[in-house]
This record gives structure tokens, C-alpha cells and sequence, in this order.
């Protein structure tokens, strides 16, 4: 019997291809690195493995612009070795979660090719198209994430077109039914060939304000999504995104996942001071997404404070909803180098933190490499691949110090990741880490997260089970229980730099056995 509800306090492990590992010398990873590797990722015991975008792309922004959604870049391989990724990962008993870009394409798609011809195409009103004000400026005053308007225009069309990234990632109109339709025939694509889930990109910028309502300004005392370095964290987002007529595509894109069973899907939602409602909003009721992930839990706030906020306010927006924690992903600094004070112990930190994340009620999601504790690689400008970087370079020095290779082997060229010079350098303090010089050290921080995922795994009160905030323990102190069929389990996190006593009188009255310190 399949388990369909086997995504509901799963662990993923995320594998950004390009950095993972490269079999042809040519400095990027590629699917057949990925199937070649898989057994490193089955052995930490997680569940399923996320791909990012390795489809048929420029590949301006690193393969989040799709100019074929049902197709392999060559750089990354061909449909076979993809085919071969998700046969080896079934074989090791992991599922597969494919990265969906539904909001926007490439400006190479045959899609907006077309559209861009005229304003009478059959395909004219699958982008984001507006005339401009009277005075030729853009429509409205929304930005975009990259830097600068969200409006480019077109010298064909006499028409500006809307693009929350990069002008080469123009926004689809999901306000049309046949985007959606078309949209939707590309997930089936994947479907068919055996994908277990898909994590959904930018899930909440699916559709826009039709009457294209500028933005306010952000409300006073609220916090910038970038400080002092991207204005597009100066507006309250209202209207380019998060709108009401999302949720009746998600209960769409729901009912065609349910027609193959026991597939699950995960959204990125972004949303500052609102996103908790609105993973709420997106999870609830069982007709619409089965998981989201927000980036509270990835700012550099790592307190108790912080923490018990995001957990209360999620638990009370969505009762009936489910969220998946992270630390780390492939648009963040490390975790281990956000988190860690000067001078502090990044492995220390590292072992904390996969505890920490083990314990809270949800699904979790890594990334590769945090299981060997790696830290914020430091790069150069010129090094620098990542648009978004280049661009606010030096205020923000973009993904890219998170994104570098992977390292297999201390000694080899590249830590093991390629015979050829990598898409990206590989940091000298990442060789100590390599992946063979921790297996062999039972101590290392890749064999807690080990101990800590199986630790996970074994009890129904960590990854199904309710969660109670307790007070009383003071500012450094988290404790909460987690509880399901007759397992209750006392989780206590010391986040000061000092011992901390519990008295027994201020815990639950239970008798309480040590099975994790």
C-alpha cells in the first residue's frame, strides 16, 4: 500500500544539479552526477530529493528562465538521463520533486515569441501586457525583485510587458485560461514520467491586480524585505502579487496531482509580513497545495522569540494546513554562517539547528551541503554568475556564495565535484568537509544529521504529531512538546551562550527519560 499522504513530515533533500556533480569535465553538474550521487542523499534517510530547474533554458538566471518546460538542457543532459535520475531513486526508495516555474518564462519561449508579434496573435494575451500612461512611463509603479521597474518595453508591440525578475523572464497572464490549460499540460508531461511532487516556484506571483493598481508604500515600522539595498522592499506588495484568484488555479493544479495519486507539492511563498496567511491560505482544506515554505526561518533572526513566533502564528492561521521548515536553500546565505556569531562554532551550529528542525511540527527541506556544515563561500565580483547579485554587488552580494559545488573529495581537483574548472569556485575551507573525510568520523556533523533524520523518522509525535509552545523557561530558552498515538516528547532548545538549569517544577507534570542531548 502507497502511503498518499507520505509528504506530511517528510524530509527533502534539496540538489541544485549545477553544483551537485559533474560527469563530462565540463565544469557543471549534470544529470547523470545527480544519479551517480543519489546514494549520498539516500543515506542521510530522507524521503524524497528536489531537482531544481534543469529544463531548456538561456539560462540568465541560472535556469529559472524555461524556454521548454517538457525538455532537458543539453548542458544538464537529455530526457533518458533524467528518466534514469528518477529510476535510481525509486530503486533507493526515494521520491522525486521536480522545480516548477510556472509564473514566468523565458523571453526565448516560442510562447512569448509569438506573443510579442502583435497584439492579434492567438497567443497576444498570454503575457502581462499594458499600454503606457500618457506621458509614455510604465503602467504602474511595481518594481521588480532583479532591480528596477517591472515593465519593459517592446519596441513590436508598442506595449511594455511585465517581468517580476529579470527583463528576460517575462510574466505569464494566468488571468487566461488557455496559460493556464498549457501550464498545466507541462506538469502532466512530468507526471507521466513518474515524478512524485513538484516544489512550485514563486507560487503566490501567479496572478497580478487586473485594473494593475499601483503598490503602496510599505506601512511604517514594518521591515524592508532587503534593508538599504533593493527598493523593491520599500512597497507593500498588494497588487503584483499574493492575489485572491490564485486559489482557484492551486485547487486546479491539486485535482490534476490527484489523478496520479500520492503525489505531493510544495510552494515558495514570499510574501513578507503576510506569508504565514498565506501558506495558510494555500494549504488549508485539502484541495489545494499540500505543503508551502516561507523564508521566516530563512532570515538571519535565529532566536527564540522569532522561532516561537513563526510556529504560534502558523499553527494558528492554519490548523488544518501543513508547512515545510528550512534553514538553507540555494537564494540564502548558509544557515551556518547567518546564525553563527563572530568567532563563534559552526559546527556546533550546525548540529543545533538539524536538531532544532528535526523537532518542529511540518516537513523539513535541506540543501545540499548543510549536512557537512558548510559555510557562505566568500567569492570575488568576478567570480560573481548570479544576476541578482551583479546587479546590487556590493550592498548584496547575490546566491552565488551559496551555490558553489559540492565537495565529495578532500584531495581530488575541485573537492570531487568536476575534472574541469567549476561554473563556480569551490572554497578552500570546504575540502575539510569533504564528504569522505566525514564518513569516517562518527563524531562529524554529516553523521548527526544521520542520527538526528533517523531520530526523526522513528517517532510519530516528530513528524505527524501536534506541538505545544510551554512558557516559562525564559528569552534563551524554546521548549515545547510534540505528541501523537500515545508518544509525548519534551523538546528543549538552549539558544543562550550559557548553561541553562530547568527546574522539574516548571515542566510538564510527566515523568521525562533523555533519548536525544
Amino acid at each position: 500500500m502507497v502511503d498518499a499522504d507520505w509528504w506530511r513530515g517528510c524530509t527533502i533533500y534539496q540538489i541544485y544539479p549545477r553544483s551537485y556533480q559533474d560527469t563530462t569535465g565540463d565544469g557543471l553538474g549534470d544529470l547523470r552526477g545527480v544519479a551517480q550521487r543519489l546514494h549520498h542523499a539516500a543515506s542521510l534517510g530522507v524521503d524524497a530529493v528536489w531537482l531544481s530547474p534543469f529544463f531548456t533554458s538561456p539560462m540568465a538566471d541560472m535556469g529559472y528562465d524555461v524556454s521548454d518546460y517538457c525538455d532537458v538542457d543539453p548542458l544538464f543532459g537529455t530526457l533518458a538521463d533524467f528518466d534514469a535520475v528518477v529510476k535510481e531513486a525509486h530503486r533507493l526508495g526515494l521520491r522525486v520533486i521536480i522545480d516548477q516555474v510556472l509564473s514566468h518564462s523565458s523571453d526565448r519561449h516560442p510562447w512569448f515569441e509569438e506573443s510579442r508579434t502583435s497584439r492579434t496573435n492567438p497567443k497576444a494575451d498570454w503575457y502581462v501586457w499594458a499600454d503606457p500612461k500618457p506621458d509614455g512611463i510604465a503602467p504602474n509603479n511595481w518594481l521588480s525583485i532583479f532591480g528596477g521597474p517591472a515593465w519593459e518595453w517592446d519596441s513590436v508591440r508598442r506595449q511594455y510587458y511585465m517581468h517580476n525578475f529579470l527583463t528576460s523572464q517575462p510574466d505569464l497572464n494566468f488571468h487566461n485560461p488557455q496559460v493556464q490549460d498549457a501550464l498545466l499540460d507541462t506538469v502532466r508531461f512530468w507526471l507521466e514520467r513518474g515524478v512524485d511532487g513538484f516544489r512550485l516556484d514563486t507560487v503566490n506571483m501567479y496572478f497580478h491586480d487586473k485594473l494593475l493598481r499601483d503598490n503602496p508604500a510599505l506601512r511604517p515600522g514594518a521591515a524592508h524585505d532587503v534593508p538599504d539595498t533593493n527598493p523593491y522592499g520599500y512597497q507593500e506588495h498588494l497588487y503584483d502579487k499574493t492575489q485572491p484568484e490564485n486559489l482557484a488555479f492551486l485547487a486546479r493544479f491539486r485535482a490534476l496531482l490527484d489523478e496520479y495519486g500520492a503525489r505531493a507539492s510544495v510552494g515558495e511563498v514570499g510574501d513578507a509580513d503576510r506569508s504565514l496567511r498565506t501558506v495558510a491560505a494555500y494549504t488549508s482544506g485539502g484541495d489545494k497545495l499540500h505543503m508551502c515554505y516561507t523564508f521566516d526561518l530563512l532570515s538571519p533572526d535565529f532566536s527564540v522569540a522569532h522561532l516561537r513566533r513563526c510556529v504560534e502564528d502558523f499553527e494558528a492561521a492554519a490548523p488544518d494546513g501543513w508547512i515545510c521548515w528550512a534553514f538553507s536553500n540555494h537564494d540564502v546565505i548558509r544557515h551556518v554562517s547567518r546564525f553563527t556569531p563572530p568567532g563563534g562554532d559552526t559546527d556546533a551550529v550546525a548540529r543545533f539547528a538539524i536538531a532544532l528542525l528535526c523537532c518542529l511540527r511540518g516537513s523539513i527541506c535541506l540543501y545540499q551541503g548543510e549536512e557537512l556544515g558548510l559555510t557562505e563561500a566568500e567569492l570575488a565580483f568576478e567570480d560573481l554568475r548570479d544576476p541578482y547579485g551583479i546587479r546590487f554587488w556590493p550592498g548584496f552580494k547575490g546566491r552565488d556564495g551559496c551555490r558553489t559545488p559540492m565537495v565529495w573529495e578532500a584531495g581530488a581537483p575541485s573537492g570531487g565535484f568536476s575534472s574541469g574548472k567549476p561554473w563556480l569556485p569551490v572554497p578552500a575551507a570546504h575540502a575539510g568537509k569533504a564528504v569522505e573525510i566525514q564518513e569516517n568520523d562518527a563524531g562529524s556533523v554529516l553523521h548527526h544529521y544521520r542520527r538526528m533524520l533517523a531520530m526523526r523518522k522513528a517517532s510519530p509525535a516528530l513528524t505527524r504529531g501536534s506541538i505545544t509552545i510551554l512558557d516559562g523557561h525564559g528569552d534563551d530558552v524554546l521548549a515545547f512538546v510534540r505528541e501523537a498515538d500515545g508518544e509525548r516528547l519534551l523538546c528543549m532548545f538552549n539558544f543562550g551562550a550559557e548553561q541553562t538549569v530547568v527546574a522539574e517544577t516548571a515542566l510538564p507534570p510527566l515523568g521525562w527519560a533523555i533519548v536525544a542531548a
